[in-house]
């Protein structure tokens, strides 16, 4: 059976589970004078069965279906003969690959060897026992589980300190798994970010003003060694994000207070959904009207002063840039400032200020921390956008605070760096997980900022 089939019939058999603990937990109920002498109701007699029913069987097929094929090709791998067998490692990785490749169906260059055709063909073989195996195993463990869980339903049985208790295990798996993700990136990016720095040296990319990390292939060709030093690269990146927060942060902290403090209820559940709607549209879009229309008008407008003005400019990367994150400045500063209780604003009533001075000395600071975590947010955002800086500011790492000129960002070198066919082996490649590692730990830094900040006016105001 087909692991999807088998899946939803596992769903199946457990709301039928659901179905008879219940019914069992009424017949019980009546027995015992009355459901009220049971421990738990009815309800959760049946969900206790249904979760047992589904629980081990879903287990062993995320068992099977995290170590099966590699089973099932190790034994596909041991039948072949010795000659394709004992090739090394890389070789033989590509046979495996066509075997893949005959097996799901997809034309291979070249004519097909008859070993290859008979290990596809082995692999098929190996796949259904597998998979017969599977649907024996999941539904016995499946059909098992309900049985016995069907037996022990009685008076004293606490099924719903139970239930919550799998309840209880299941948000933890999910918690466990979020964060063991985030563990596996971070090992992942600093594993060949190592790799990187073994080849080129820490402080060369540090603090080296050259970045061309073009690798030629004959060592007497030009720019053979490349040149890895990333100070250009995030010099560009700050400079289009510090743009796109100066763009953001007064417009949309600005929107954000008369929304929340001036605006009427008929106009601020019009404004607000359109505002919103700048998070939401794509961000090629954004990346042609700056390509198209602001960097043109940007250029003419400097030309008619005399200045010079690039045809890719960092300038015209972040004011559309600006113009994208103000929902997240705006957003989430007008909800922090309507949580700033009304007693704060009474109080300051109270005592004679006007309506700009309680904002200034009163809201204001006690939505200080939420407006730093949208302004975070809001960073975080520009730090991490690839396709309008592509698009408008050009992919050239120059050394330049000049906003005028062409720069270019880390996220724009990291897609550069790993589009196309690349070896994991070259400097080139490496590179991308050496600038996503610094990015990391630019972003740790932020956010340790912004927790700080948050920590000593929480503790001021509340």
């Amino acid at each position: 059976m087909n692991p999807t089939v088998l899946f939803i019939v596992i769903l199946i058999l457990s709301v039928a589970g659901y179905f008879l603990g219940r019914r069992k937990a009424l017949l019980v109920g009546k027995r015992a004078q009355g459901v009220r002498n049971m421990h738990s109701k009815p309800v959760y007699y049946g969900a206790l069965t249904g979760l047992w029913c589904g629980i081990p069987a879903l287990i062993i097929m995320a068992i099977w279906l995290s170590v099966g094929p590699n089973v099932v090709m190790d034994l596909v791998v041991e039948s072949l003969p010795p000659e394709i067998r004992d090739l090394p490692q890389d070789r033989l990785n590509l046979v495996v690959n066509d075997i893949h490749n005959l097996v799901s169906g997809n034309i291979i260059s070249g004519e097909k060897s008859p070993a290859l055709i008979a290990a596809a063909d082995h692999y098929q073989r190996l796949t259904s026992i597998g998979h017969g195996a599977l649907t024996l195993a999941a539904l016995a463990a499946s059909i098992l589980a309900m049985l016995l869980v069907q037996r022990k339903i009685s008076p004293r049985l606490r099924a719903r300190n139970q239930v919550e208790r799998l309840i209880q295990w299941f948000l933890i798996g999910c918690s466990s798994i979020a964060i063991f993700t985030t563990i596996g990136i971070v090992l992942s990016v600093l594993f060949e970010a190592i790799r990187f720095f073994r080849i080129i040296p820490i402080t060369d990319f540090l603090f080296g003003l050259d970045w061309s990390p073009q690798m030629a292939i004959r060592a007497d060709q030009v720019g053979s060694s490349g040149a890895f030093g990333a100070i250009p690269v995030f010099l560009g990146t700050a400079v289009i994000s510090a743009i796109a927060l100066v763009v953001a942060v007064p417009i949309g902290l600005m929107s954000a207070i008369y929304l929340s403090e001036y605006a009427g209820k008929k106009f601020r559940a019009f404004a607000k959904p359109i505002l919103e709607i700048l998070a939401g549209v794509p961000t090629v879009v954004y990346g042609f009207f700056a390509a198209l229309t602001v960097a043109p008008i940007i250029r003419g407008f400097g030309g008619s002063m005399g200045l010079d003005v690039s045809s890719e400019s960092a300038l015209a990367a972040g004011l559309v840039m600006g113009v994208m994150i103000i929902p997240f400045v705006s957003s989430l500063s007008d909800d922090v400032i309507n949580a700033v209780p009304q007693s704060l604003r009474d109080g300051a009533y109270g005592l004679g200020a006007t309506h700009s001075e309680t904002i200034k000395k009163v809201v204001l600071p006690a939505a200080l921390p939420g407006i730093v975590g949208g302004v975070l947010l809001a960073a975080s955002r520009a730090i991490g956008e690839t396709m309008i800086v592509v698009m408008a500011a050009g992919l050239a790492a120059n050394l330049t605070v000049n906003p005028l000129q062409a720069v270019t960002t880390v996220t724009v070198q990291i897609v550069t760096l790993l589009v196309g066919d690349q070896e994991f082996d070259s400097p080139k490649t490496l590179a991308a997980f050496a600038l996503g590692l610094v990015l990391f730990l630019i972003t740790l830094v932020l956010n340790v900022i912004a927790l700080y900040v948050v920590r000593k006016y929480r503790e001021q105001y509340e």
